[in-house]
């Protein structure tokens, strides 16, 4: 029976080097690797190296990844992946666990109590987010991209559109996007 490995990281600046020798320095003799460059917020399946190792892998075979993380997005997803995974009686093994292997009883336990504790870590950093943009707003600081236009060429714009010229030839004569226009001449509610 073979086994596989797989590694996953957010974006194209990282690799999954360490996640390799990690699971080698383990002892783990892997015959497959497969590695996804994607965010953590796909679930496992929409994965496409993740979707090639399920249809590579058969029933029977182990599967080694060094973290929790790895198997899904949150508690729910990874619950569900490692669920498919004992349908088909791969072995699921996990490094950042020890050796404990999740399909079994102790293993689906623990597997719940660490993706809850997962998942509540990220709901307290959104949480921490959003307070610290509350914070920022409160002290006055503007957020997110700079505007491309002053207020006086806004007030230009907003005239020359009431005195007919069209979305494109004011983004033409500002050098803004078309969407930008829309946004000064008829802004969101």
């Amino acid at each position: 029976m073979a086994t596989f490995a797989y590694g996953r990281v957010s974006t194209a600046d990282q690799n999954v080097d360490n996640q390799r020798l990690e699971i080698e320095a383990a002892g783990h003799q892997v015959d497959f690797w497969f590695a996804d460059t994607v965010s953590g917020k796909t679930s496992a399946t929409q994965r496409p190296q993740f979707a090639a190792m399920l249809a590579q892998i058969r029933n029977g075979e182990t599967l080694v990844v060094s973290k929790l993380d790895r198997l899904g997005r949150d508690a729910q997803d990874v619950g569900a992946t490692v669920k498919l995974l004992a349908s088909r009686k791969i072995a699921v093994i996990v490094l950042q666990l020890g050796k404990q292997e999740l399909t079994s009883p102790a293993g689906k336990m623990m597997l719940a109590m660490l993706a809850a504790v997962a998942e509540m870590e990220r709901d307290l950093l959104v949480e921490r987010t959003h307070a610290g943009l509350q914070r920022a707003k409160g002290e006055g600081k503007v957020l997110g991209r700079p505007r491309k236009t002053t207020h006086e060429q806004r007030a230009e714009i907003i005239a020359k559109y009431a005195a007919g010229d069209s979305v494109s030839a004011l983004a033409r004569a500002y050098d803004v996007s078309r969407a930008n226009i829309l946004g000064v001449v008829k802004p969101a509610s």
